[in-house]
């Protein structure tokens, strides 16, 4: 009873981007950008897939973009906010705790910068890379692992 009082308390709780001298709206693309860039603060993860990051390099190169957005959705409205992230995780690392640590560190830096309720971020992790493996420069194609380690899809 006491955390559905606590819920509809929360729930009722005006925006921090609405105010009476205004209102300030927060677009996705900047929501989305401080999601990627938070996820890769956490040791042993890569955002996007292979394939993402090949076209992102791609596309980074043309426009001069910086990629923290690939592997990121949001949705966001006025007071809240829901992420979709596609990581990859290093071998080794748990992959419920690093999903974890993410989606925590993915919250807290949202409702801090931004003022918005994250009511969820969900996680896909879509693969998996070796400590070994070279980053891609943008613009080039998937590197082969080396020839003693196999790729794990």
């Amino acid at each position: 009873m006491a955390t559905e009082k606590q819920n509809a308390a929360e729930q009722q709780k005006p925006s921090p981007l609405h105010s009476k001298r205004g209102t300030t709206h927060i677009e996705d693309q900047v929501v989305a950008k401080i999601a990627g860039i938070a996820a890769q603060e956490v040791d042993g993860v890569k955002m996007g897939t292979g394939t993402s990051r090949t076209f992102g390099g791609m596309v980074d190169t043309v426009t001069g973009g910086t990629g923290q957005r690939r592997g990121v959705n949001v949705e966001v409205g006025q007071i809240e906010a829901a992420v979709d992230l596609t990581l990859e995780v290093k071998y080794g690392k748990s992959i419920p705790t690093v999903a974890e640590s993410v989606r925590s560190t993915v919250i807290r830096q949202i409702e801090n910068l931004v003022g918005l309720r994250v009511t969820e971020v969900n996680i896909v992790v879509d693969d998996i890379y070796f400590e070994g493996e070279a980053k891609q420069p943008a613009g080039e194609g998937e590197e082969s692992p080396p020839r003693d380690q196999e790729r794990v899809h």
